[in-house]
């Protein structure tokens, strides 16, 4: 796992990412771009993030907004996990307005909610933040499957 330290059954158990999970090796796209990581705070709510590396940055020196939109598509599934407990998904819409940028280095954060759980679709919305400066905020549509056999 680059940089992330050992990970057990998910878990990061050293490095800048203890006390975090992975998915790592379940979404080869996601493993190449991230890598992302996942956690909840005490109070509950799922928190996603990772590190800005050079392999995220654009021609201009900033995280590229294909990198911030693969990372929200990411973050749509966190956030919606437990709406999708058992069942096959695949992200139906995502719409995201980029309103700040993300330098070398920065860490890069998002919480979100999910607004609706009906039932084949779930209503997510987030916010990608990095320090205290909004990045982007996104919603997203997941369509479920059905069941994960």
């Amino acid at each position: 796992m680059d940089g992330g330290g050992e990970a057990k059954n998910g878990l990061v158990t050293e490095g800048e990412w203890a006390g975090w999970r992975t998915w790592e090796g379940s979404d080869p796209f996601e493993d190449h771009a991230g890598p992302f990581y996942f956690r909840h705070d005490p109070d509950g709510t799922p928190r996603c993030a990772f590190r800005a590396e050079q392999k995220h940055m654009n021609g201009g020196g900033f995280m590229h907004g294909g990198c911030i939109m693969t990372f929200a598509d990411y973050c749509l599934f966190v956030i919606a996990r437990e709406a999708l407990e058992g069942q096959h998904s695949v992200t139906a819409t995502l719409n995201g307005e980029f309103v700040g940028a993300v330098p070398l280095g920065a860490l890069v954060e998002c919480k979100g909610e999910v607004v609706r759980n009906a039932r084949s679709m779930v209503f997510v919305r987030g916010l990608i933040t990095t320090g205290a400066e909004n990045v982007m905020s996104f919603s997203g549509v997941i369509k479920k499957r059905g069941p994960r056999k």
